[in-house]
């Protein structure tokens, strides 16, 4: 039994004894589900949002397909909940579809064991994850994905010390600070700041079960450490990453919003959707989507002068290499005018052109450059 000392908050391990607690203080400087005899009986989850551009009913079967090639040989669906025109940001809670599936949680004659998923971005978003897993713990649900979570799912996890199974205290203050420098007269506004951990209150037993080990969780924070000049150090910062086109591109592969992603020094946007997934890769499947801003940037006059103009003989001797000399527009106005208008530019891969549809017809053009 490990020496222990009264904290704040009731008897924590003393230092040196090693885990959560030692590394805080030194800071200064799955449970699986059991074995079942025969198949499982498995309920499906999917969500479709409108924002996808996809149809319900295609997209229901095909995550119902993913969910079943997963389950096979190991147990059979015995019922569905699938939300559609339901966004991934929203909690379960407010699915209702989703919300129906967690109502039968605590119900033991509820006629399933265990919960598949076809793909696990219609399921969770964010933190969402990490928030139902203690619960789907408590009532012995296992739950099945062929992917098994996004890396900001792993990183949330990884970088909450409450997912060590300990109760942790004082991990925030709430300071005051001036509203607006320039014009005291405005009063302050409260502004939550994290404490170092080394004036945490951590219990001394777990308060729920561990899904990543003590171990674990201290080596990522040492990995995830603030890089850089400290704060005072009178070094500028790096400056921030500015992603000019975010949320404005699809998929052609895939029909999916693409990513941000920092590649090389410069903005670029990717599809990687099943990067992370168990199975295996279908040789059908599109590879992953990748393509650089500034490959995109200079076509953008280009394609707003087929949005806004007819294709007459007179524009088209007034264009030369696409663009129009005297319409000519910065990128940036071409993405505002998108914006305003909710146009989305889908990129294919495999012959690297640009379309925006419109209500009217999508119009496109061809990528040059590496």
């Amino acid at each position: 039994m490990p020496a222990v000392r009264e904290g704040r908050r009731g008897a924590v391990p003393a230092p040196g004894e090693g885990g959560l607690v030692a590394w805080a203080e030194g800071s200064r400087r799955r449970r699986a589900g059991g074995a079942v005899r025969g198949g499982l009986r498995f309920v499906f989850y999917g969500r479709v949002s409108t924002e996808d551009w996809q149809d319900p009913v295609t997209s229901r079967a095909r995550q119902r397909e993913q969910a079943g090639a997963l389950i096979r040989g190991h147990g059979v669906i015995v019922a569905e909940f699938f939300d559609a025109g339901q966004s991934r940001t929203v909690a379960w809670g407010r699915r209702p579809e989703a919300a129906a599936l967690v109502a039968q949680l605590a119900d033991p004659g509820r006629g399933w064991d265990a919960i598949v998923i076809g793909e696990y971005e219609r399921a969770f978003s964010g933190s969402q994850y990490a928030a139902m897993a203690p619960l789907f713990e408590h009532y012995s649900v296992q739950l099945w994905m062929p992917e098994a979570g996004t890396l900001g799912t792993i990183v949330t996890i990884l970088s909450n010390s409450r997912y060590t199974g300990r109760q942790v205290w004082n991990r925030q203050r709430t300071d005051r600070d001036l509203a607006d420098p320039a014009d005291v007269s405005l009063g302050h506004k409260s502004v939550q700041r994290w404490n170092l951990p080394d004036g945490w209150v951590i219990s001394r037993q777990r308060a729920h079960p561990a899904l990543v080990s003590e171990a674990d969780f201290i080596a990522a924070q040492d990995i995830s450490a603030v890089r850089g000049p400290a704060p005072g150090s009178g070094l500028a910062a790096p400056s921030p990453r500015r992603y000019l086109l975010a949320g404005l591109l699809v998929c052609g592969g895939f029909g999916r919003r693409m990513e941000s992603a920092w590649s090389n020094g410069k903005p670029a946007y990717r599809c990687r959707h099943g990067h992370t997934t168990a199975s295996t890769r279908h040789p059908d499947r599109p590879r992953n989507t990748h393509v650089r801003e500034d490959r995109i940037l200079p076509h953008l006059p280009a394609l707003h002068l087929q949005l806004t103009e007819p294709a007459t003989p007179q524009r088209r001797r007034r264009t030369r290499r696409g663009l129009d000399t005297r319409h000519q527009v910065g990128a940036e106005d071409v993405i505002s005018y998108l914006r305003e208008r909710r146009i989305t530019l889908t990129y294919a891969p495999a012959s690297g052109a640009l379309s925006a549809g419109t209500a009217g017809a999508a119009q496109a053009i061809t990528l040059t450059g590496s």
